[in-house]
């Protein structure tokens, strides 16, 4: 069984066909919550994840801090590392995106007109329809800007699914049977050893570049890689000493790395 994304904006059904589909498929759901749980299992510091969210960072927040950065480096660093274990359901955080190239997921995208939102909106949340418009409008403006400032791209563009579900004619329950089938096909992929591996060492390399962006180290001077599980290979430049020696304690202290490889060369003052 594949590893499902499924994206949706308010007032799609996304969240109750994600809980469907993950107990239909007995397979765990990652939402929200769940991700930042997996951030601290896997040893990210939990007040490094409190704000992981699908927000855009305002200008005041780029400008002052490079907290959004290093939050979109922890979540992607998140969403490869559930994406090595080849199974279960992530539910938005531009999983689609980021799994693009990972051959055994499985990508959904749930789509519904103005009018039928609104009226599930109202319903679900017991408000009125001028607080639903409002909070769809929100919903919808922070998913854009999430989706511009992470990956340049636009999320509706249909050739990041692999189906695209009109829950409005569809429903809910018919919309769970199409997933769950549809994951059960023969065409599509289980993941090998091979895609498995390369995830978590795409988990790993974001892992290190969030961990030297909390410390106030510019990662664009440095080029990370890690060619196997728990090797780092590491090149560049950096202004002092104190800071080179800084970012090589920095990747050793991050969990699951053993060895560090490669030099990182300090810029003569005065250039």
């Amino acid at each position: 069984m594949p590893l499902i994304t499924i994206s949706r904006s308010l007032g799609r059904g996304g969240r109750i066909i994600a809980e469907k589909v993950a107990k239909a498929l007995n397979r765990e759901l990652f939402d929200d919550d769940r991700l930042q749980q997996a951030a601290i299992e896997m040893g990210i510091p939990a007040e490094s994840v409190k704000n992981l969210n699908e927000k855009a960072p305002g200008l005041f927040d780029r400008l002052l801090t490079r907290k959004p950065e290093s939050y979109l480096e922890i979540m992607e660093s998140v969403v490869y590392d559930v994406a090595r274990k080849g199974e279960g359901i992530i539910l938005g955080h531009g999983s689609q995106m980021l799994l693009r190239d990972f051959g055994c997921a499985f990508h959904v995208y749930l789509h519904a007109t103005g009018p039928t939102r609104l009226k599930y909106v109202m319903e679900t949340k017991g408000v009125s329809r001028e607080a639903a418009q409002k909070l769809i409008q929100k919903s919808d403006h922070q998913q854009r800007g999430f989706f511009r400032f992470a990956f340049r791209m636009d999320w509706n563009d249909p050739s990041l699914y692999d189906l695209i579900i009109n829950t409005e004619k569809l429903g809910i329950d018919a919309a769970v049977k199409l997933i769950v089938d549809t994951a059960g096909s023969d065409l599509i992929q289980e993941c090998s050893l091979t895609a498995v591996e390369a995830m978590e060492r795409l988990s790993q390399e974001k892992r290190i570049e969030a961990a030297i962006m909390e410390q106030n180290i510019n990662p664009l001077l440095l080029h990370i890689e890690v060619p196997e599980i728990g090797v780092v290979d590491i090149s560049g430049t950096t202004y002092s000493l104190e800071e080179k020696e800084r970012i090589a304690d920095i990747i050793k202290e991050v969990p699951g790395i053993r060895e560090v490889r490669g030099e990182v060369s300090v810029i003569p003052s005065g250039l």
